[in-house]
């Protein structure tokens, strides 16, 4: 039972982390928050991410392209022009770290605004420090896993982050629901999203790109975003004012 619920544990809050700083934040920009509070989801990250943890800078760069560029050769990661899932994240893994070690000049409209702190991405980056998370996780399944199938699970905590990564780059463009017509192939993979924290309404938010709630139905739970509304009403974030629509005369 331990086991199971750090295995959860480390699913929801790594998977967090990843929606709410990375994808909707650093990637989107729906909100603004202090250099403070980026700090502290800086270290979050790191904390929640563990071994596999992602640039919030580098990943946000690769999402604005996977927008730009959806379903083309220029997208970091899509099914239509990989051979095979484990394909498409090797690709994908190439042109982080390519970004990442600045090997390749990147367009700056894809840099602006980006949440920065390179001192400290070197020390999470430094597979030292991976590894070190990966012995944690190995330590306490050693000491607290009481069946050999739940060591089954250690792989996943090791790459958590690009695991869930792959769900919605692979599978939320293969299977599901197309409820808006795009020009690609992303898809809403469960109607229901208890899994994915409300990144499996990919069709949805391809739509509605800078959206912050990603269920679009009254069935579709996004509850991430109900953590967005609490931010903003403890003051750790400002959400950013809608367009106003105006009438020409």
């Amino acid at each position: 039972m331990i086991i199971l619920i750090f295995f959860l544990a480390h699913w929801y809050l790594s998977l967090f982390t990843q929606t709410f700083f990375h994808h909707r934040y650093a990637a989107h920009q729906m909100f603004t928050m202090s250099k403070g509070w980026e700090k502290v989801w800086f270290i979050l990250s790191w904390l929640w991410q563990g071994s596999s943890y992602l640039s919030p800078n580098t990943y946000g760069i690769l999402h604005r392209q996977h927008h730009a560029y959806a379903d083309t050769e220029k997208d970091p990661h899509s099914p239509k022009y990989s051979k095979s899932l484990f394909d498409m994240m090797w690709k994908t893994k190439v042109i982080y770290s390519d970004i990442f070690y600045g090997r390749v000049k990147t367009d700056e409209k894809f840099t602006k605004n980006l949440p920065e702190w390179k001192s400290f991405e070197k020390f999470a980056d430094n597979w030292m420090i991976r590894i070190s998370w990966g012995l944690l996780y190995i330590g306490f399944y050693a000491i607290f896993a009481t069946h050999w199938w739940m060591f089954l699970l250690l792989p996943i905590h090791f790459v958590m982050g690009p695991f869930h990564g792959a769900i919605i780059n692979w599978f939320a463009h293969k299977i599901g629901t197309v409820r808006f017509r795009v020009n690609d192939t992303s898809k809403n993979l469960i109607p229901i999203d208890f899994l994915m924290l409300g990144e499996s309404y990919h069709n949805n938010h391809h739509t509605k790109p800078n959206s912050a709630n990603f269920g679009h139905s009254w069935y579709e739970l996004d509850p991430v975003y109900y953590f967005i509304k609490l931010f903003e009403k403890l003051k750790m974030i400002e959400m950013k004012p809608k367009p106003v629509m105006v009438r020409a005369k």
